[in-house]
C-alpha cells in the first residue's frame, strides 16, 4: 500500500508571520523496497505494474461538494496514479485558496483526498484606529464578512492599510492581524493598528542654488518645514505626491525668472531612524538666465493680423524671459480667437533658443480653424430645476456665432443663481461638423430650500430668536418665496416675500414684501441700555426690475409705511399734581428732539435704482464690480415729505494664492421737502429722527451701535466730597452720561478688506478670516436747542388733605438762569446737554475679522481699533454676532 500526504495541521488562534510560506512541505511515503538479491546470484525482477485509479473519495469537506473539489484536480478514474500527478493535485487544490490542509492517499486503486477547508470570515474588526476611521479603511481592503479566509488576502490588506496611513503622513504605522477561531469553522479577523505619530518634514535642504536663497525657494513650495508656529498647518507632513508637485513649483519659479535650462537633478526624502520625521534634499541645476529675443505672431486666421497682435503682446525683446507670461499670452490669444468665433483655434509657441547670446525667440503660431457656430445647447443633471431656468441665463442661442466671452459670462450667471455646484463650467464639445459646437451645462443640483430655527446672542440685541423658511427655486422655476419671524429684546419682525425673476418668461423681474417691524431705540446711561422710543412699522413694498444692458439694470419700487412712534409715558411725559402722566412730552427727560419724533405718520415712497454688476458670483464674489445709484421720493400721498439719494460701489480683486481684496464705498443724503416747527413755534430739524442716517456697529466696525455722528450727551453736574455742586463743572466719565444718537442728513462710508485663505478643510467649514479698515462720517443736522436740567421743590396736597412738597425737574436753555414754576422753589443744576459729532471729518478704524458659517448660524467676530475719532464718538474694540445675519 502506498500513500501520499501533504498539508498543514495548524489551528492556532493567532496568525503567524505573514512572510512564511503557506504551503506546508509535502511528505511522500513510498512502498518499502524489495530486499537486495544475493550478489552471487542476481535475478531479474519485473517492473511493478502502474496502479490504476479505481475510485476517488473526498473526506473532511463541509461546505464544498465532493464533485466540486475533484473538478479542481486532474486525477480521474481509470488513469494511472503517480507521485507526480499527486503533487500536481496538491498544488491545484492549494491554488484555490479554499483549504487550510490537504492530504492525498492511495490504497489498492482508491485515492482518498482529505481536506480541511479554510474558515469563513464572521466579521472584520479594527482596533487602535483613531485618525483613520473604519468607514475609510473597509472599502479599501479585500477581506469582508462571509468570504473565505486566505492568508494572501490578509497580507495584501495589511499592506493596503499601511499604505493608507502613509498617505496621511504616518510612516510609523504598524498593523498586526489576528484570527479568533469560532465554532462552525468561522473566524473573526482583528487588525490591531498602531498609528504612530504623523511624520513631519524636519528639514528641506537645497543644493546647487546660487541665485536664490534656500528661504526664497522654500517659500515657493507647498511642503513646509515643521516648526512650532505651524502647528495648525497640514503642509508640514510628508506626502510623496506633494514632493513631485514641489519639483514642478521650483521649475515654474525659475522659468518665470528667465532660467530656461533649470532642472531638478534629484529629490530624495529620507526617513529618520525613529520614523518620526523626513529630511528632504533637492539637488538643482540653475543654468543661465535668458532674455526674450524676437517675439512674433504668425496667424493663418483671416481676421487676425500677426504684426498687429505682436505689438500688443506683453513681452518685449530684451525683457527677461518669463514662461508664465508665455502661457498667459497663449490663453489670451485663444480667448481672443474665441471671441471672434474660432472655438477650436490652436495657438502653439515655437521657441528659438540661442545659447550663445542667451536669448529665447518665440513665435506664436495660430493655425487655421473654421469659424464655429453653436449647434446645440444641452442642459443635463437637473431633476427639479426646469431647463428654461438654466437656458435663459445663456448669453448665446442655438445658431449664434460662438463667442468665448459670452460662454464665460453664461457660466458666471448660472453660478450666481446658487442652485448648482460651485465649480460649474459650461463644457464645449465638437458638433456634427467642424464648424459646429455643442455647449453642455452639466449641473449638479443642491438644496435651495432653507429652514432656519436659531437662537443666539448678539452684542447689539442681546438674545435673538429667529425662524425663517425660504425656497430660492420654488417649483424649479427660479422663483423665491419666503417668510421670516425674528424676536429680540429690542426688535421684532415678521415678513413675507416673493420674487419672480422672469415675468411671463420675459426678462423682467417682479417682487414684493409685506412686513411688520417693531423697533425699540435705546440710549446708554453708563453701561445701562435704556429704551427711549418705540417705532412700529407696518407696510409693503413692490419692485419691478428691467435690464438695460448685459451688466446694467433698472429697478423701480413703491413702498408704503405706516409708522407709529411712541415714548414711555411713565418716564418721558410730564406729571400732574397727583403724579399721573399727562399727554405732554417732558423735554427735561426726553429732549426736544425726541419729543418731536413721536406720533403717527404715513410714508408713501416711490424709488428707483440703477444697478451695474459684473461680479463673477453674487453669492461669494472673487472679482468684478458692482455699483448702484438710488433715489427715493416720499410724498406721493402720506404726510412725510423728503427726497433721499444713495450711491454705493464695490470692487473685488483676486490677489493670488486665494487672497481676495475688496474696496467698497457708499454715501447718501436726505432732504426734507417741507419745513417743520414745534408746538411753541420754534424751528426744528426738518427730517424726522426715524428717517435719518446712522453709522456704527455692525456696518462701521470699531464703533458701538450708532456710535458715530451727531448726538446729544447729557452730563451730570460734578459735586465735591461734601455733596456740594461745583459750578460749571460736569462729570467727564462716559459711564455717567446719557448718550442719545440723533443721526444725520448726510453720510459716507468706505471699506477695504483682505480675505485671508485657509486650508481646504477650513473653506469647507465656511471659515473666512480677514483684515479690514473702515472709514466714514455722518453729519448735517441743525444744532438742536440744548437744555439745562434743574431741581425745583413744589408744594403738593397729599391724598389725606395735608400739605407737602415734591421735587421735580425743570428745564431752561443751556447756560440760561432757571425760573421755577409758580409756587416752586428753584434748586440746583442737575445736568447739562451738549451737542457732539456733527462733523464731516472722517472716523477711521482698523482691525481683524472672523467669519464662520457655523452649524448653529452665521458667526461674525471683530477686533477693531478706532484710529481717528471726533468728540462724542463711542468706540468699541470687540464685537460679535451669533445666530443672525451680518
Amino acid at each position: 500500500m502506498a500513500q501520499h500526504t501533504a498539508g498543514r495541521r495548524s489551528s492556532a488562534l493567532v496568525l503567524g508571520l505573514l512572510g512564511t510560506s503557506f504551503l506546508a512541505p509535502v511528505a511522500v511515503l513510498a512502498q518499502p523496497a524489495a530486499a537486495p538479491a544475493p550478489a552471487t546470484a542476481p535475478a531479474a525482477t519485473p517492473a511493478p505494474a502502474p496502479t490504476v485509479i479505481q475510485r476517488i473519495e473526498v473526506i473532511g469537506n463541509q461546505r464544498l461538494e465532493p464533485d466540486t473539489i475533484i473538478s479542481y484536480i486532474r486525477l480521474r478514474n481509470g488513469q494511472a496514479y503517480s507521485e507526480t500527478s499527486a503533487d500536481q493535485a496538491l498544488k491545484d487544490l492549494y491554488a484555490t485558496e479554499l483549504f487550510a490542509d490537504v492530504q492525498i492517499r492511495q490504497a489498492n486503486g482508491i485515492v482518498t483526498v482529505q481536506v480541511k477547508e479554510n474558515p469563513v470570515i464572521n466579521r472584520i474588526i479594527f482596533e487602535g484606529n483613531k485618525r483613520l476611521k473604519e468607514d475609510k479603511i473597509s472599502p479599501e481592503i479585500k477581506l469582508a464578512p462571509r468570504q473565505i479566509f486566505t492568508r494572501s488576502k490578509v497580507r495584501a490588506d495589511v499592506a493596503r492599510i499601511i499604505e493608507l496611513y502613509k498617505r496621511q503622513g504616518r510612516f510609523a504605522a504598524t498593523v498586526e492581524p489576528k484570527m479568533v477561531q469560532l465554532d462552525q469553522n468561522r473566524v473573526d479577523i482583528v487588525f490591531e493598528i498602531s498609528e504612530g505619530p504623523k511624520s513631519k518634514v524636519r528639514q528641506i535642504n537645497i543644493l546647487g542654488n546660487e541665485v536664490f536663497s534656500d528661504g526664497e525657494l522654500r517659500s515657493e513650495m507647498v511642503t513646509k518645514q515643521s516648526r512650532a508656529f505651524r502647528f495648525l498647518s497640514s503642509r508640514t507632513s510628508y506626502d510623496p505626491d506633494r514632493l513631485a508637485y514641489d519639483q514642478q513649483k521650483l521649475r515654474q519659479f525659475y522659468l518665470t525668472k528667465g532660467y530656461a535650462d533649470f532642472r531638478v537633478v534629484s529629490a530624495v526624502a529620507e526617513l529618520t531612524p525613529d520614523k518620526h520625521d523626513f529630511i528632504i534634499t533637492y539637488v538643482v541645476e540653475e543654468g543661465k538666465r535668458y532674455k526674450f529675443g524676437d517675439v512674433k505672431v504668425e496667424s493663418q486666421l483671416r481676421d487676425f493680423d500677426g504684426d498687429v497682435l505682436a505689438k500688443q503682446l506683453p513681452m518685449k525683446k530684451d525683457d527677461w524671459y518669463n514662461a508664465k507670461m508665455v502661457e498667459d499670452t497663449i490663453d489670451k490669444l485663444n480667448q481672443t480667437a474665441g471671441a471672434f468665433g474660432y472655438a477650436f483655434a490652436d495657438v502653439r509657441p515655437s521657441y528659438d533658443r540661442n545659447k550663445d547670446d542667451l536669448t529665447m525667440g518665440i513665435t506664436f503660431q495660430i493655425a487655421e480653424a473654421p469659424r464655429v457656430y453653436v449647434e446645440r445647447i444641452d442642459v443635463n443633471g437637473n431633476t427639479l430645476t426646469q431647463d428654461k431656468v438654466v437656458r435663459r441665463e445663456f448669453r448665446l442661442a442655438e445658431g449664434d456665432a460662438f463667442n468665448s466671452l459670452q460662454v464665460k459670462r453664461s457660466t458666471n450667471r448660472i453660478k450666481s443663481l446658487g442652485y448648482f455646484q460651485e465649480k460649474f463650467e459650461v463644457e464645449q464639445k465638437p458638433g456634427s461638423a467642424p464648424d459646429r459646437i455643442v455647449l453642455e451645462a452639466n449641473v449638479e443640483e443642491r438644496p435651495t430650500g432653507e429652514l432656519q430655527l436659531s437662537a443666539g446672542f448678539s452684542s447689539i440685541e442681546s438674545f435673538i430668536l429667529q425662524a425663517s423658511v425660504q425656497q430660492r427655486n420654488f417649483r424649479g422655476r427660479g422663483q423665491t418665496i419666503g417668510t421670516s419671524v425674528s424676536y429680540s429684546r429690542y426688535s421684532k419682525s415678521v415678513e413675507l416675500s416673493f420674487t419672480e425673476p422672469y415675468v411671463f418668461d420675459r426678462n423682467v423681474s417682479f417682487g414684493g414684501n409685506i412686513y411688520r417691524r417693531d423697533f425699540n431705540s435705546f440710549n446708554f446711561t453708563g453701561q445701562n441700555r435704556n429704551n427711549i422710543y418705540q417705532q412700529r412699522t407696518t407696510g409693503f413694498q413692490l419692485r419691478l426690475g428691467l435690464p438695460l444692458t448685459e451688466y446694467m439694470s433698472l429697478v423701480g419700487r413703491y413702498t408704503l409705511n405706516l409708522d407709529d412712534v411712541t415714548l414711555d409715558r411713565d418716564i418721558y411725559y410730564k406729571k400732574d399734581a397727583a403724579g399721573n402722566p399727562t399727554n405732554e412730552c417732558d423735554p427735561a427727560f426726553a429732549g426736544r428732539y425726541l419729543c418731536d419724533a413721536i406720533g403717527k405718520r404715513t410714508s408713501s415712497i416711490l424709488g428707483t435704482s440703477l444697478i451695474y454688476d459684473t461680479l463673477d458670483n453674487r453669492v461669494r464674489p472673487t472679482r468684478g464690480v458692482t455699483a448702484a445709484v438710488s433715489a427715493d421720493f416720499s410724498g406721493l400721498g402720506g404726510n412725510v415729505r423728503y427726497a433721499r439719494f444713495r450711491a454705493n460701489a464695490a470692487r473685488f480683486f483676486p490677489v493670488g494664492k486665494g487672497f481676495i481684496f475688496s474696496l467698497s464705498g457708499e454715501g447718501g443724503a436726505i432732504k426734507a421737502l417741507k419745513k417743520r416747527v414745534d408746538a411753541s413755534g420754534n424751528r426744528v430739524e426738518d427730517v424726522y429722527l426715524t428717517d435719518r442716517f446712522y453709522l456704527g456697529e455692525p456696518e462701521f466696525r470699531g464703533f458701538d451701535i450708532r456710535g458715530v455722528g451727531p448726538r446729544i450727551v447729557r452730563k451730570p453736574v460734578a459735586v465735591d466730597a461734601n455733596g456740594a455742586v461745583i459750578p460749571d463743572t460736569f462729570i467727564e466719565t462716559r459711564d455717567r452720561w446719557q448718550d442719545d444718537a440723533i443721526g444725520g442728513r448726510y453720510y459716507y462710508q468706505g471699506r477695504a478688506e483682505l480675505e485671508i485663505p485657509l486650508g481646504s478643510g477650513a473653506r469647507e467649514m465656511g471659515i473666512r478670516p480677514s483684515i479690514f479698515a473702515d472709514i466714514g462720517a455722518v453729519w448735517g443736522i441743525r444744532t438742536p436747542e440744548l437744555n439745562d436740567v434743574y431741581q425745583q421743590t413744589c408744594p403738593v396736597t397729599n391724598t389725606d388733605g395735608t400739605q407737602g412738597t415734591t421735587t421735580t425737574s425743570g428745564t431752561t436753555k443751556a447756560g440760561q438762569p432757571f425760573v421755577p414754576s409758580t409756587g416752586c422753589t428753584a434748586g440746583s443744576l442737575i445736568s447739562r446737554e451738549f451737542f457732539f459729532g456733527n462733523s464731516i471729518r472722517p472716523r477711521l478704524a482698523v482691525g481683524v475679522g472672523f467669519n464662520w458659517n457655523s452649524p448653529f448660524g452665521p458667526f461674525r467676530l471683530n477686533f477693531a481699533r478706532a484710529l481717528m475719532t471726533q468728540p462724542g464718538d463711542d468706540p468699541k474694540t470687540f464685537t460679535f454676532n451669533v445666530g443672525t445675519q451680518f
